[in-house]
């Protein structure tokens, strides 16, 4: 079997290495490997953790991406399963000392996309109240759109128009990366709700990410107290990597899509596609948080490595 490696640098690293800090998410990570997949509750009991306590640190291993949990039926309502998802963890610290004018970054809030096409259940809402009607897809046609902090949809997309600031620049591009905050979509909440989210650059799809669920547990860090924990509090942080080699998501290879299949210095923009297609095999719909939302307060931010 291959093994499956994560790269991380510390300028993208720092959720990753936050979460390997703590000797207790160790101790979860090298138990996880030695016995395989596991619930909660005997996490706890071999570890002699409080169940809180492992659920919290599960929770952050989940939110990096180094574990993946899912639900499965107990004697007693449901038990929460978790999986190790990388066999090694490396910290590279090659080009750490480059100087950052080397990367060109643009953030982009989630509500100023340039186009879209998505069905019902749907909505916008903004830091302060929900924007035009929910449901109805006519409401992402109002320019209060841009004020939105968190969009949901359950099938279509939304692009993202980018200004290729390399080109402009007239520099060569040697990695492209997206990062932004996501979870799959249902009706309230479930963390047991799988969804093929699918990203595209230029028209070319780079690759799609199964989002495990859609998280009502507790509140997100930065999602405001109006908005009912019935409703979606947080994601996961994602970063799409796009290099001469291929595509990476969170380091672990996703595709074969490399640079040059994107066409970059042939276009003035770049345009990212969010989407959740008719064709997927877990159409289960996609959050995609912003700015006063979510656990990580960040726009959908777009990185060029010159």
């Amino acid at each position: 079997m291959d093994k499956r490696f994560l790269m991380v640098t510390p300028e993208t690293g720092g959720p990753v290495l936050k979460a390997l800090s703590a000797p207790a998410r160790l101790a979860i990570l090298t138990l996880l490997h030695e016995r395989g997949a596991m619930n909660v509750n005997d996490i706890a009991d071999e570890l002699d953790l409080p169940q809180s306590s492992a659920s919290t640190h599960i929770n952050q291993l989940e939110d990096c991406g180094l574990i993946e949990t899912e639900s499965q039926k107990a004697r007693k309502g449901s038990q929460k399963i978790c999986r190790a998802v990388h066999d090694e963890i490396v910290v590279s610290f090659a080009g750490s000392s480059k100087p950052q004018d080397d990367v060109i970054k643009v953030a982009m809030p989630v509500g100023l996309y340039s186009g879209y096409e998505v069905a019902a259940p749907c909505g916008l809402c903004s830091d302060t109240g929900i924007i035009g009607f929910l449901d109805s897809p006519d409401t992402f046609l109002l320019p209060d759109r841009m004020k939105s902090g968190l969009i949901w949809f359950t099938k279509g997309y939304l692009e993202y128009q980018f200004p290729n600031n390399a080109r402009i620049a007239g520099k060569a591009v040697r990695e492209l990366d997206v990062q932004m905050e996501l979870s799959s979509e249902v009706p309230g909440t479930s963390d047991n709700w799988p969804s093929d989210i699918t990203i595209a650059i230029n028209g070319t799809v780079i690759g799609a990410w199964t989002a495990p669920g859609d998280y009502g547990d507790r509140r997100g860090k930065y999602t405001p107290d109006w908005w009912k924990l019935e409703g979606s509090q947080y994601g996961h942080l994602k970063t799409f990597r796009v290099t001469p080699e291929g595509t990476f998501l969170d380091g672990t290879r996703l595709s074969n899509v490399g640079l040059d299949d994107l066409h970059l210095d042939e276009h003035r923009s770049i345009r990212v596609r969010i989407m959740v297609p008719d064709t997927a095999d877990h159409p289960g719909g996609v959050n995609i948080f912003g700015r006063g939302f979510g656990n990580y307060d960040e726009d959908i931010v777009l990185s060029l490595r010159t």
